[in-house]
């Protein structure tokens, strides 16, 4: 039977069966994973009352028992999740982290009894999770363990509806080979492990650097049969993914009258790499291969969604912008879900309308979703909803369901960033204004930092109100430092209170998603600083602010030295001298371009020493924490690979620098590691210097610095951990105070030189 959570706008779906919706088997479970001392401490119970049979949103209770347990009580497993989440972490001050992991071990041994019940409800039905691009940004190279933790993370946050891509390679596989394609063509087919999400878009096909191994294909199936048997478990409802029409460009060879179509050509890469040919929805073919997606996946993980995710032109136009050619592909389309699955609901990123407005005007958009005439057979991701919102324009989608999104950060650049106002206030309005909203959700591309903006959103998930973010703050703090039950220095607070107004309060429209260093992009005297848009390079708050509470976080720990042995403090700490660095390299480089520019080549060779001084200072930093560490993603790579171990590095080096085999969309997944900020931007910006020093300002051409570097940079590309000598270095526990003291010291120097 289906196991789903239930909302009044998708009625295809409201057949659930009682004994499954109300099985507590997967809180309890989760229970004994994360507090094995206190596995008879909670009670857990789950339903409705008979008068709340109709509402669609979850809630839940939580109080103290007679008999000194934990009583909590939801209307599903995700709300009881929600409430063990509210007790654990108001109550125990314990949580689960992205980076930190699992803290829930260090709740009181008698655990604190309530004076009054802890109760919430959720303002929408869903709390939706995950991005089809996360799986090659952050999840590529994950092992079930990593898989554990994030499940985890999300179903405590009460996350009910959430991507299950992992594996589909695998049913990819098996459907092109049962209609006779042969190993090598449907290998042209697949892309690099770093690279599938794009594959799965229409994107780009085909490797470079080499084949996906059926190894790895294999594998990488039974840990989504995994993925998907937790995710029930929790309480959450994986969205399984669709055939979306790409195809093998060799599919002509066993069906030779296939009515096939072209996306266009994809940011530059080559026709070998793109212009992925999909058959079109009016071939019958397409509804046989859509058939036999759905029903392999069903046999495999058991039927347990109705939800399917379904891109066809995420950054590529269709062949034709005429409305009734729309119009008839989506229905098509829709037609071959609900021939599959009778209650199939198709999930969509609304990213290429926002993406392309151009192309996609409000008569095109409408034509579109028109042509999936049962409004609840369809379901709308607003995926940048936060920065760039389409339901408003759209009229909510012209009545599709959908959900409100906080995309965030792209490529999992590591700025520090964020925008409360619009997650909590915009997020409030759309709940209260549009009459098909049926969720809010996080859409990142890379889940990398800043992890309080998404808390923030999930938890909006269950406020009427916008939420307070002053208090709010506080609160994580408490949380997020007070798992060792000792009192947290005042410092602490000060210092992300400061954020929380600067920092996390970017209020500058130009800038719409976390922005980057100009450090980790190509070295030129033009053209770095002040980027907007969403791959922003200016710095939209007073960086002497971020000092300051850089100051007061390190200060916290200098006065409580039990801070240095918190894994969160650490993490958070480097996480801001990273940041505070990466500021101070913008500054020192515009010295550097204008003594360039005066023709003062002596101060040119120390504006150039300085940048060296703080590339190697933030690697030194960012090298006393395995979350930071280029190592740690290219050894994740190469474990997962096996055999293929090279292949994989290649695809992790090649994804976080050049993103193609001659650098198609170069430095976009840039990263602030240790070993990439120390060996690879250290190289490039001395390369930068040194063709300054021999270049006159009237003489400086980008293009011949740009042949050179592109070939240091290649073979860069393709090293392996063999050949680089500190890749593996990795700094302990007692020497982050050390290091952090000595950054203290220096970062004065860095500002005023």
């Amino acid at each position: 039977m289906r196991l789903l959570q239930v909302a009044w706008v998708l009625p295809a779906v409201i057949s659930v069966a009682a004994s499954t919706a109300t099985s507590t088997d997967g809180v309890t479970a989760f229970i004994k994973r994360r507090l094995p001392d206190h596995t008879d401490s909670f009670e857990v119970t789950i339903g409705r009352a008979a008068s709340d049979s109709n509402v669609t949103n979850d809630s839940y209770s939580v109080s103290s028992g007679s008999n000194d347990k934990i009583h909590i009580h939801g209307t599903s497993p995700s709300a009881v999740m929600q409430g063990l989440h509210r007790y654990l972490a108001d109550i125990a001050h314990v949580d689960i982290w992205w980076f930190i992991g699992s803290q829930l071990d260090k709740a009181p041994k008698k655990l604190p009894r309530l004076s009054k019940a802890l109760e919430g409800s959720s303002t929408v039905p869903y709390r939706y999770h995950w991005n089809t691009v996360t799986t090659s940004y952050t999840s590529a190279f994950w092992s079930w363990e990593d898989w554990e933790l994030q499940l985890d993370w999300m179903a405590l946050r009460g996350v009910n509806l959430a991507l299950a891509w992992i594996g589909v390679e695998k049913i990819f596989t098996d459907v092109f080979r049962d209609i006779g394609l042969t190993q090598d063509e449907i290998n042209s087919f697949l892309s690099g492990p770093a690279f599938l999400a794009w594959q799965h878009f229409g994107n780009i096909q085909g490797s470079w650097g080499g084949d996906l191994p059926q190894a790895w294909i294999e594998d990488q199936f039974e840990l989504q049969k995994k993925i998907v048997k937790r995710m029930v478990e929790l309480g959450m409802t994986p969205i399984l993914p669709a055939f979306p029409g790409f195809v093998p460009e060799n599919i002509t060879r066993v069906w030779p009258d296939v009515s096939l179509a072209e996306s266009p050509r994809w940011s530059g890469f080559s026709g070998r790499f793109t212009a992925d040919k999909y058959i079109t929805p009016y071939d019958p073919r397409f509804a046989e291969l859509q058939k036999a997606f759905l029903t392999k996946q069903n046999e495999a993980y058991g039927n347990v969604t109705s939800f399917w995710t379904l891109d066809q032109f995420n950054e590529n136009k269709p062949a034709s912008g005429e409305l009734d050619y729309l119009k008839n592909v989506s229905h098509n389309t829709w037609q071959t879900l609900k021939d599959a699955d009778p209650s199939a609901v198709w999930v969509m990123q609304g990213w290429l309308f926002a993406s392309d407005k151009t192309y996609w005007t409000d008569d095109r958009v409408k034509s579109f979703l028109d042509g999936v005439p049962v409004n609840e057979d369809m379901l709308l991701l607003d995926l940048f909803a936060e920065s760039t919102p389409q339901w408003q324009r759209t009229h909510s989608f012209y009545g599709k369901p959908w959900i409100w999104c906080q995309l965030h950060g792209y490529g999992g650049n590591m700025g520090l960033y964020g925008q409360i106002e619009n997650v909590t206030k915009n997020a409030v309005e759309a709940v209260q204004t549009s009459k098909s909203i049926v969720g809010l959700g996080l859409s990142m591309e890379g889940q990398e930092g800043n992890e309080i903006m998404y808390d923030l959103l999930l938890d909006q998930a269950w406020s009427k109100e916008a939420i307070e973010t002053d208090k709010y703050f506080s609160d994580w703090v408490t949380v997020r430092y007070g798992a060792d039950q000792k009192a947290i220095p005042k410092a602490l607070y000060t210092a992300w209170d400061k954020v929380r107004s600067t920092v996390y309060n970017n209020t500058d429209s130009s800038v719409t998603a976390v922005t980057k260093s100009i450090l980790e992009l190509v070295p030129n005297i033009s053209g770095l600083v002040n980027r907007t848009g969403h791959h922003a390079t200016k710095i939209t708050y007073d960086t002497k602010k971020l000092i300051s509470a850089w100051n007061d976080m390190f200060s916290a720990g200098a006065q409580a030295k039990w801070l240095f042995e918190n894994d969160a403090y650490r993490y958070d700490l480097t996480d801001w001298t990273r940041q505070v660095l990466a500021n101070a390299f913008e500054a020192t480089y515009n010295k550097l371009v204008e003594k360039y520019k005066s023709g003062n080549t002596k101060a040119v060779k120390c504006a150039g020493e300085k940048l060296q001084v703080i590339l190697q200072t933030m690697d030194q930093v960012l090298e006393t924490n395995a979350n930071f560490q280029l190592s740690t993603w290219i050894l994740a790579a190469r474990k997962s690979g096996d055999e293929a171990a090279d292949f994989f590095e290649y695809n992790a080096r090649n994804q976080v620098t050049l993103w193609g085999p001659n650098g198609e969309i170069e430095d976009y997944a840039s990263k602030q590691w240790a070993g990439l900020i120390g060996d690879y931007y250290a190289h490039r910006w001395q390369m930068f210097v040194d063709y300054l020093l021999a270049t006159d300002p009237g003489s400086y051409d980008q293009k011949v610095f740009k042949k050179k570097l592109t070939e240091w940079e290649t073979l860069w590309n393709n090293k392996t951990v063999h050949e680089q000598t500190n890749v593996n270095g990795r700094a302990g526990k007692n020497d982050v105070q050390i290091v952090m003291h000595d950054t203290a010291k220096n970062l004065l120097d860095i500002f005023m030189a």
